[in-house]
């Protein structure tokens, strides 16, 4: 394969009718440009786990379908697709919501700023329409404060978007070395503990609409007090990372 060659990675649990929907969309692009689509099987019900089999059965050409026996998380079912993408030969994946929240169309453009930054995570940031719920708009400025706290960075200008480019063997050494929150804080820490490393990032716009088939795994009182766990967690890791964190700002001052 080339030195770039990028695959789409969309994790999925219960939404497989939006999956199946969205996959569809992409097929024409996906086609012409060679590029794959590793769906997650995150331990789905029989009718999702069906949806999933025919978006398989229809293009399988274009479609590798991961299947986890029990439900992992997101982290959990990013880690079991990202690992498979390493095996297949991906330089980079770009992850996707199965829900269809995200304009997919914007990957050319992401695809391009991945190859031009190949050691770079590559990163969306959400342009709402008016179906976003408040609590959530407001709790990712939250969250996106606390970002450039601990990692002493600015620009940090989404922490939660599921629309990311990971480097593929970069990501994959981190996560077999790093225990990270699988479920819904997921994407909070592994963004941070990768800026701690030294990764790079950049962050473009993408258009946001919540969700097409009417279906949120995200648990209002539960998922936030994972995200509050894994921002303690965080906290703490931030201070014992201070003299490093502060030769590293030094550095990049000069």
């Amino acid at each position: 394969m080339n030195s770039f060659s990028p695959a789409f990675l969309i994790p999925v649990y219960r939404h497989g009718k939006a999956c199946e929907a969205m996959v569809r969309q992409m097929v024409s692009y996906c086609t012409e440009n060679k590029i794959k689509i590793i769906l997650v099987d995150d331990g789905n019900t029989d009718e999702t786990k069906l949806c999933l089999e025919n978006i398989r059965n229809s293009f399988p050409e274009l479609i590798e379908l991961v299947v986890l026996k029990k439900n992992s998380g997101k982290g959990g079912a990013f880690k079991a697709g990202i690992i498979r993408a390493q095996e297949m030969g991906f330089s980079h994946v770009l992850q996707l919501d199965a829900d269809g929240q995200h304009d997919w169309t914007r990957a050319d453009f992401f695809f391009n700023r991945a190859k031009n930054s190949p050691s770079s995570m590559i990163l969306g940031y959400p342009e709402y329409d008016e179906t976003v719920p408040g609590h959530r708009k407001n709790g990712r400025k939250f969250a996106n404060n606390w970002c450039s706290v601990v990692t002493w960075k600015r620009g940090i200008k989404d922490s939660m978007c599921g629309f990311r480019i990971y480097p593929t063997k970069e990501t994959v050494e981190f996560l077999k070395t790093h225990s990270l929150d699988l479920r819904m804080g997921f994407d909070i820490e592994i963004l941070v503990k990768l800026i701690w490393k030294g990764l790079l990032f950049e962050y473009y716009p993408v258009k946001v609409t919540y969700p097409s088939d009417g279906i949120s795994n995200f648990h209002v009182v539960r998922d936030n007090v994972r995200i509050s766990w894994v921002f303690t967690r965080l906290c703490c890791g931030m201070i014992i990372r201070i003299p490093k964190l502060l030769w590293r700002l030094i550095h990049e001052s000069k």
